[in-house]
């Protein structure tokens, strides 16, 4: 198999998502209107990229048969992380909320971050339970109960139930523990294992073999789904984000859009170069936001320079970060790991991830 070069788009696109979902969260506390919301509509998709990547990786990789110590080391590379940024985050919180005068507790603070996964590190226990169901899918051979077509259509249906639900219900229990449930993502897990079954085929010339995904894969289908949440958001009937009953169809669209019609679209320099401290920049950004924000307290800046600077140190920062943190012993495991991007071409695409 050749290096998957859409994964290269997707984690980029994943990961500006993310990074701009959180800036316009910033944004939003000085400008809000509907063109924010809009702006919103392309960042929801950012924490499902991140938990397909991971299973369409795992089980392009590996198949059927996962590694020898699969799961230890997707804890020590995934859960060590999420406690350190975890602690850094949830520090921070305490400091800043006595700092104004704000009475808080500061084991209260750290389980409300680490139990209750109250940050948004929360994606790191979502994809940890679905490594763990990867592990048990292929060990045990569970597509012959749950194979992944059926399983991806009864998935979204039961995503979207229970965000629907969630919403309806107004079902918030403490921390982000409603977001880290597997019910809310199970569709993402079918979606990837779908597309390795049939990735081979998955191009515009043999679409016509599989006409239920050639119609889902139609990018007429795509472009009409998003005019009606623009049209919806336009009119101020939809919240916004990753966790919501009308996401689940848009990145099945998107997705299958993406896989079928960049296979042989090469990612460019800067692509690449994103992909490599995407990691650090899913987890760090926020960190180096808050600097900004306690800069603009002392110096107050005008919109368009608070902006800038949001993204200028936020990237940077998290770039730079990452880097230096994967050239100190045990940094790796501590801040997120690098990811290797080859330049050989000719290289696997389980070599390139």
């Amino acid at each position: 198999m050749k290096r998957i070069e859409e994964i290269y788009w997707l984690r980029f696109y994943g990961c500006l998502a993310v990074f701009g979902f959180h800036f316009l969260d910033r944004l939003n506390q000085y400008v809000d209107n509907v063109y924010v919301d809009l702006a919103r509509i392309p960042t929801v998709l950012g924490t499902p990229i991140f938990i397909f990547i991971s299973i369409f990786l795992f089980s392009a990789r590996y198949g059927n048969h996962p590694p020898s110590g699969f799961l230890v080391k997707r804890l020590r590379y995934v859960m060590v992380p999420y406690v350190v940024y975890g602690l850094i985050y949830s520090l921070t919180k305490y400091v800043n909320l006595r700092r104004e005068g704000v009475p808080v507790d500061l084991v209260d603070t750290l389980v409300e971050y680490l139990i209750y996964a109250g940050w948004h590190g929360y994606f790191l226990i979502i994809a940890m339970q679905f490594y763990a169901f990867y592990w048990l899918y292929s060990r045990y051979d569970l597509e012959r109960w749950l194979p992944p077509g059926p399983w991806l259509m009864l998935g979204s249906v039961i995503s979207m139930a229970y965000w629907g639900l969630a919403r309806l219900f107004d079902f918030e229990p403490p921390g982000y523990l409603h977001w880290i449930a597997p019910l809310g993502w199970i569709y993402l897990f079918f979606l990837a294992m779908l597309v390795v079954r049939y990735y081979p085929q998955l191009v515009p010339q043999r679409l016509h073999e599989f006409p239920w995904l050639e119609r889902l894969a139609r990018p007429q289908l795509l472009l009409a789904y998003v005019a009606w949440i623009a049209l919806l958001t336009w009119f101020g009937w939809l919240e916004h984000s990753s966790k919501e009953t009308w996401v689940v169809p848009l990145f099945v669209l998107f997705t299958l859009f993406t896989v079928t019609r960049l296979r042989s679209v090469r990612a460019t320099p800067l692509v690449k170069f994103v992909n490599r401290y995407s990691f650090g920049i899913y987890l760090a950004h926020p960190m180096f936001f808050a600097m900004v924000d306690f800069a603009h307290e002392f110096v107050p800046f005008s919109l368009p320079v608070y902006s800038l600077l949001l993204i200028v140190v936020g990237m940077a920062g998290s770039i730079a970060f990452n880097w230096a943190a994967n050239r100190i012993p045990g940094g790796a495991v501590l801040f997120g790991k690098t990811l290797y991007v080859p330049k050989d071409r000719h290289r696997t695409a389980t070599q390139a991830h």
